[in-house]
């Protein structure tokens, strides 16, 4: 069977490498130079290879970790990435959560009631929340905030902005007061309520398209900077740029879909007829949905050093003060590169806009302020030699409140859909993006009886 897999991020590939399994051949169109998408390595100057931005896996991810051992082979996965137990800690060392080696969900529930700064109430608070949250199955209330479920759970201030804020904007990059709480739920579900590796916190040793991405296309026919113009299905057969395919996955963001997938004249001849056909009804419901998406930007800027500097952790967290521009949210030491830092920044506005040097002096300032205050005295960070600010405005994409996400099911049954905007049941994490890729290729086994 000859399958056409549009885009080459984490999702088409992760569709593309088991389609091949399958024994479809299989083609990539990809309009960029490189593979991995939004999470994919790109080269600088004066820093070598770098990640368009910092990405972290948990231990939860279980389809990432066994495709990325798949591909992989023979390497080992600890040569690729580094697993350490969940440890959260603030530069300044005023916080600290950090789970001991207990079975689960043990782990994680001593990790809350030995945290570092905070209160005992706020200890007890935050592990009544989670016990509650087991006994529950870990459900929020139909189309409850972030920030309603920990008001009704009684989380302090204090508690929700040492801890839950800051994991909620890593996870679903949105503001409490829009974000949507089952969304999160579920994603802690999975990494403090599951085995005890589930929390443990992977971070890539190497870029994050040699990490398995380019892996991954040394097998596959790619097609490296074609931009898709038009997909048409018939009943026998897809068109692809006017190239005849047997199906085709396409994951691509939702506006790249409905461009591809929905001609101009189409669109507005549908928006001026009635529907009539079960057909010309669930284009149009995909039309909706595609639409209702909006998006939130990642920052991330890469620092080098003049000389060695590394911090305690490899990924620790930064206090924000917005008015004097410390907007650093995580800051990472850069495996295997002892003079670079990477600084995270979520829900970001447009910093492009910004004068940059008074921006990456801001972000310097907030991290040698914060690191000064570290109780193991750690040595002031060296002047910077080198940056790199990386902005993706549209990162991921709101993760709000009774939000519609489609299926990998398409209106057209030789065309499945994939991308961490799919209904995964996460938000726009990398697992996501995998478990929608793996669902499209079984979606066209089961179809086509690969």
């Amino acid at each position: 069977m000859n399958i056409a897999v549009i885009g080459a991020g984490w999702a088409g590939l992760a569709a593309a490498v088991s389609l091949k399994e399958l024994g479809a051949h299989v083609t990539v169109f990809e309009a960029a130079p490189v593979t991995g998408g939004r999470a994919r390595g790109v080269d600088d100057v004066h820093m070598g290879r770098i990640d368009n931005g910092q990405h972290l896996l948990l231990g939860a991810y279980t389809e990432t970790l066994a495709l990325i051992e798949r591909v992989q082979g023979a390497l080992q996965l600890d040569q690729l990435i580094l697993r350490e137990p969940l440890h959260l800690e603030s530069v300044d060392g005023s916080f600290r959560v950090r789970a001991p080696a207990l079975p689960a969900p043990l782990n994680t529930l001593m990790a809350l009631i030995r945290a570092r700064g905070l209160s005992p109430t706020d200890r007890m608070k935050a592990l009544s929340m989670m016990v509650r949250c087991r006994l529950s199955g870990w459900r929020a209330r139909p189309r409850e905030t972030v920030s309603a479920f920990l008001s009704r759970h009684q989380q302090s201030d204090r508690l929700c902005l040492k801890l839950w804020i800051p994991l909620c904007l890593a996870a679903l990059n949105t503001p409490i007061e829009k974000s949507c709480a089952q969304l999160f739920l579920n994603v802690l579900r999975d990494s403090l309520n599951g085995p005890r590796h589930a929390s443990d916190c992977l971070i890539p040793r190497v870029d994050l398209t040699a990490l398995w991405p380019a892996a991954a296309a040394e097998d596959l026919t790619m097609r490296y900077r074609h931009i898709v113009r038009q997909v048409r299905a018939t009943d026998t057969r897809v068109e692809v740029d006017g190239e005849h395919f047997d199906a085709c996955v396409v994951a691509i963001p939702p506006y790249a879909v409905a461009r591809v997938l929905f001609e101009p004249s189409r669109l507005e001849d549908a928006n001026q007829q009635p529907l009539q056909s079960p057909q010309q009804q669930s284009e149009a419901s995909l039309r909706r949905i595609l639409n209702g998406f909006e998006y939130r930007a990642i920052a991330t800027l890469a620092l080098e050093l003049e000389e060695p500097w590394q911090l305690p952790h490899a990924m620790m967290m930064l206090e924000e003060e917005p008015t004097r521009g410390h907007v650093g949210q995580w800051v990472f030491n850069r495996l295997g590169h002892d003079k670079q830092l990477t600084v995270v920044i979520s829900d970001a506005s447009d910093f492009l806009k910004y004068d940059r040097e008074r921006f990456v002096e801001a972000i310097a300032t907030q991290i040698r302020e914060q690191s000064a205050k570290h109780p193991d005295h750690l040595k002031p960070m060296p002047a910077i030699k080198h940056q790199r600010l990386i902005v993706e405005k549209r990162a991921t994409f709101d993760a709000v409140t009774g939000l519609a996400r489609p299926s990998n099911r398409s209106p057209w049954s030789r065309i499945v859909l994939a991308g961490d905007w799919t209904d995964t049941g996460y938000p726009a994490v990398l697992e996501g993006a995998v478990r929608s890729g793996l669902g499209a290729a079984k979606l066209l086994k089961n179809t086509f009886n690969l």
